[in-house]
């Protein structure tokens, strides 16, 4: 009985010395930092359906939009009034219009791309390229602006990006292709699909006017973010190219008279 009882004291002094020593290296070693969970945005995907080409097809996506959500999109037009259309060509010009006007107000983006246009002329891919840095800087671009438009023009010039069959490609297929040139973000590429290929279903969901004007409309108390606005957008698919339209007007609509983000 007692070389047992021994046995067992020796044990556990031998347990407490092996605590002590992973207690002590535990103490020297430093803290473990919480890996932050990514939140992956979901997959970017469109509804097909006709094109808004027109203000015939306009019209009809409106309607659907009014039977669809009559509460919210009634509001929304009585407030921002009939939803325009602003179609702009398929082209290098009507991409550089929506790189030049990221981040500034309207005013200014119209003041800039009209200097651009008439220093570059005619305002494509070859002629930009071939223009000087001071000019395109007198134009009003900035710095990062400039590079941008290069970069653009230069994958456009060699065929890296096919702007022309843009048109005949999916709304995945083309954003794909727009965001893989440096110089082209989600924003842009979206922007494009809706004003220049007229997608029914594009929805620029990082748009700081629509989300303002999401926040205004749904009468929520904070602006949503980008993911937010995404699943928001859900609700009027799949005419949200037209609900962003809406949206829009009706952001003007409230805030008359403030500078806020180019939607041209």
């Amino acid at each position: 009985m007692r070389a047992t009882a021994k046995r067992g004291k020796e044990k556990s002094a031998r347990s407490r010395a092996s605590l002590k020593r992973v207690a002590k290296k535990l103490a020297k070693a430093p803290p473990r930092k919480r890996r932050r969970r990514v939140r992956k945005p979901a997959s970017r995907i469109y509804h097909p359906g006709p094109l808004i080409d027109g203000e015939a097809a306009l019209a009809v996506g409106v309607a659907a939009l009014a039977a669809q959500d009559p509460e919210a999109i009634a509001h929304m037009l009585e407030i921002g009034g009939p939803t325009p259309l602003r179609r702009r060509e398929p082209g290098f010009e009507g991409l550089a219009a929506i790189i030049v006007s990221q981040q500034v107000s309207t005013a200014s983006a119209n003041a800039i791309f009209g200097r651009l246009h008439s220093m570059v002329s005619p305002l494509d891919a070859a002629n930009l390229l071939a223009t000087s840095e001071d000019t395109l800087r007198a134009a009003g671009l900035s710095a990062p602006k400039i590079r941008g438009l290069r970069a653009v023009a230069e994958a456009v010039a060699t065929k890296a990006l096919d702007i022309d069959a843009l048109a005949s490609m999916t709304a995945e297929e083309a954003h794909a292709k727009l965001v893989a040139v440096k110089g082209i973000g989600p924003w842009t590429a979206d922007i494009f699909l809706l004003f220049c290929l007229g997608h029914p279903d594009a929805w620029p969901a990082g748009d700081l006017a629509l989300q303002e004007a999401a926040r205004l409309a749904l009468n929520m108390k904070k602006r949503p973010d980008t993911m937010r606005l995404e699943k928001i957008g859900e609700r009027w698919r799949p005419w949200r190219g037209v609900a962003a339209r809406m949206l829009w007007a009706y952001y003007r609509a409230r805030k008359a008279g403030r500078a806020g983000m180019s939607l041209e």
